[in-house]
């Protein structure tokens, strides 16, 4: 484990907490965690569920009834996933690590466009290799189909997509999904797809890389009920898959988690049938919040955005500030008051950027930006 990094993403949370225990006033901007509640229909059915005696185990696989609601669901999308292509995990981490202990093997190749969310540890646990492709910034961090044909190797198996993107908020066009999965099909390795963004976008709704059913056979498609509704505490999430990854995938749940927890199934079946009401509000009010936060930033000396297009990120370069995001990070919490991420957490792409999260209220975003820009006068 000498070589598996900890979370870049939780360092200043930490820091952040005891500084609230010391009782000074901290606006939190740092994690990735919806600012609303569950909606109520999702919990009733919880409530409803235990009531039952939904307390035991259930299938490793996850329920019947949720795996049809899941693959119902994806036909919405255009995805066509029959119920024994789909397993139901206690989080969309644990489907990712389990995909990835399913396909590598230690000394295989995954390739991790950067920003990128910290899979980095999940691939250094099972002794595979990441190979970091970047983004760029100038470019709307929209990845480059030919940088990722550079990347391939003999021992690359894997390609992981993670879009809408964290920490960025890009979104990829199709006719770039099609090219990887070309690519893919090639050089024979797999396409991990991480959308579990997928609900929260602002202009257009993109394409999912699981519905071109010519590459089923390749992709494995993850996502979860986390951010879309509200339940990040719930550890609920899925993946679906040919037969064969699933297979694998309920082995390792079997000698891992077992299951995901019995009453949370049931929730789950209740979020993807109830009414959407509930999600188009909260996209809604991160909408004005992305639109607020990227105004704000900008208007900083110092500070440039691309405008995020999902998830409910915003990733400013910093590099003009003259600090590495690290400090910059702990700078803004200790004069300011507003904990942010540091790039560097995000992957070689991000050492000139800090994260932030507008999964907060307007009041606290501006009140944020207020002490964002009189303690970056101070630099």
């Amino acid at each position: 484990m000498k070589n598996v990094p900890g979370s870049g993403t939780l360092e200043i949370l930490s820091l952040a907490n005891k500084l609230e225990q010391k009782g000074e006033d901290i606006i939190h901007l740092e994690v990735g965690q919806p600012d609303f509640d569950t909606p109520t229909h999702i919990k009733r059915a919880a409530e409803e569920a235990l009531k039952r005696g939904e307390t035991g185990y259930t299938s490793s696989a996850g329920t019947p009834e949720l795996r049809k609601t899941i693959s119902e669901n994806l036909k919405k999308k255009g995805v066509e996933r029959k119920d024994d292509e789909i397993i139901v995990t206690p989080g969309a981490k644990h489907s990712i690590f389990s995909s990835m202990g399913v396909c590598l093997d230690p000394g295989d190749e995954i390739i991790i466009p950067t920003p990128c969310w910290t899979y980095e540890g999940m691939v250094r646990i099972i002794n595979a290799e990441p190979v970091f492709v970047k983004a760029p910034e100038e470019k709307q961090f929209r990845l480059s189909t030919e940088d990722i044909k550079e990347s391939i190797s003999s021992k690359t198996k894997m390609l992981l997509l993670n879009y809408p993107n964290n920490p960025t908020g890009a979104i990829l066009e199709e006719g770039t999904l099609r090219a990887l999965l070309e690519l893919s099909s090639d050089h024979d390795f797999w396409v991990l797809a991480d959308e579990v963004y997928s609900e929260l976008v602002y202009e257009k709704e993109p394409k999912s890389i699981a519905s071109f059913s010519n590459y089923k056979d390749r992709i494995i498609y993850v996502n979860s009920f986390s951010k879309t509704y509200a339940m990040t505490g719930w550890r609920l999430g899925y993946t679906a898959a040919p037969k064969e990854i699933i297979s694998e995938m309920i082995k390792i749940q079997q000698n891992s988690t077992t299951c995901a927890t019995s009453f949370v199934q049931s929730a789950g079946i209740a979020a993807l049938e109830g009414p959407q009401d509930c999600v188009r509000e909260m996209v809604s009010q991160y909408k004005k919040r992305k639109d607020e936060i990227f105004e704000g930033l900008n208007s900083i000396e110092g500070i440039e955005c691309v405008k995020p297009e999902g998830a409910f990120y915003i990733f400013p370069n910093i590099e003009d500030l003259g600090k590495n995001s690290g400090d910059l990070s702990k700078y803004l919490l200790r004069k300011a008051g507003v904990a942010t991420t540091p790039g560097s957490a995000f992957g070689p792409g991000g050492k000139k950027h800090i994260r932030l999260s507008y999964a907060n209220s307007l009041e606290k975003i501006r009140n944020a930006l207020t002490r964002l820009e009189k303690a970056l006068q101070k630099l």
